[in-house]
């Protein structure tokens, strides 16, 4: 079967992707040509499936190892499965193509454990992750092949697994005579780094800190649960910016951490932001005050980025922001005055014509691209790895 779609001059495929900040599986339905360092990639479709609340609910439960049992994480790798497939059958009918047509799924899943850093304790150098959305389930439900959990085989040559996406970046994106940054904005932000004309090699990326995760708590906290995100930035735009708790977050010994380096919920998820919500209760900030503060952190840390890891070796010419993040207004006015006087023009995935909301889903339907034709799909200069890992594990569905 694979050497079946590796011989097809074009493929179509759908990939699946579940970020940090937990609201909803993107779908998307592209087709995918060539199979060299060039290849054509054209979105056919795409949606957005929210979670059911009760669902997003027990999710979150698992971002904490406390509650994350075996018999939790068992049914809810097999649940959230149930909607991966759905999602991908949705996006599929909205394309009006035939399912018989499209020649595999790529899942993401949706990550509740990652743990980068080696632990040595046992003997052996232990790099884990755990996503759920089980590759079996998709491929029954749908009867089309599934490649998943891809993070692992990464870690099993000595990567962090993360970031995964600037290999599909610098397939698409590269640029010969000019230096930029692609910014993702989800739940955790993450940058990669295209370097004028640079062979894959020198392509690096890395966790820039807290994207829309520590926005989206305030915004919950506020709302009592019935918003989930800043919409437009206006708290942060009514808020005003407490530089104290600014600068006492920006201590986080994070941001000065040598890359490689990725994050996620393990340090700036629950614990985080309820330190973060009790200071503003000590010290009688508003959730709009807050709102502004974790708007100017993000804005702050990926500036930071570009000055401490960028700048000393490259001047980029723009950075192009994607995911939901790009979509508040006060956090990317923020971002533009902080990169203003570094020359670095601030754009987004819309403005070059392409998707935000698509973008990471794409880039796993390319990355299952390349796994479904035996070729590597990670930069081992971004990941850490000793070498490049065809990434994913492919479940098929039982004959029909």
């Amino acid at each position: 079967m694979i050497k079946q779609v590796a011989n097809k001059p074009w493929r179509l495929a759908v990939g699946l992707m579940s970020g940090t900040s937990v609201d909803g599986i993107d779908a998307a339905l592209v087709e995918l040509e060539g199979l060299g360092a060039n290849p054509k990639v054209r979105l056919l479709a795409f949606r957005n499936m929210p979670y059911p609340p009760a669902v997003r609910e027990k999710i979150f439960a698992l971002f904490r190892p406390e509650n994350a049992t075996v018999d939790k994480v068992g049914y809810m790798n097999f649940l959230v499965g149930e909607y991966f497939a759905e999602a991908a059958l949705a996006v599929i009918q909205e394309a009006g193509v035939d399912k018989s047509t499209v020649d595999f799924i790529a899942s993401h899943g949706q990550t509740i454990w990652h743990a980068p850093q080696a632990d040595c304790s046992d003997g052996y150098p232990i790099r884990c992750t755990v996503q759920i959305g089980e590759g079996a389930v998709i491929a029954e439900r749908t009867g089309i092949p599934t490649v998943s959990d891809f993070r692992v085989a990464d870690m099993a040559v000595g990567g962090q697994g993360a970031p995964l996406v600037p290999f599909t970046e610098y397939l698409l994106y590269r640029r010969k005579e000019e230096t930029i940054l692609l910014q993702n904005i989800g739940g955790i932000g993450n940058m990669t780094v295209l370097p004028a004309g640079a062979p894959p090699e020198a392509v690096f990326a890395f966790d820039t800190g807290p994207g829309n995760m520590i926005i989206d708590a305030v915004i919950s906290a506020a709302t009592g649960g019935a918003e989930g995100f800043d919409r437009d930035g206006a708290a942060a735009a009514r808020g005003t910016v407490c530089r104290a708790l600014l600068e006492e977050l920006q201590k986080d010994p994070y941001y000065t951490q040598l890359l490689p380096k990725t994050t996620g919920r393990e340090r700036f998820g629950q614990q985080y932001t309820a330190r973060l919500l009790n200071y503003g209760k000590e010290h009688g900030l508003s959730f709009d005050d807050l709102a502004a503060t974790a708007t100017e952190l993000t804005a702050w840390s990926i500036a930071d980025a570009y000055e401490r890891y960028v700048l000393p070796r490259y001047q980029a010419a723009e950075l192009i922001a994607g995911g939901g993040g790009s979509y508040n207004p006060t956090l990317m006015a923020a971002l533009g005055r902080r990169l203003a006087p570094h020359g670095v023009q601030v754009r987004t995935q819309e403005d070059l014509g392409l998707s935000s909301d698509a973008k990471e889903a794409v880039a796993f339907a390319l990355m299952g691209d390349r796994f479904m034709t035996g070729q590597p799909n990670a930069l081992p200069s971004v990941t850490g790895a000793k070498r490049a890992a065809i990434m994913g594990k492919l479940s098929l569905p039982s004959p029909r």
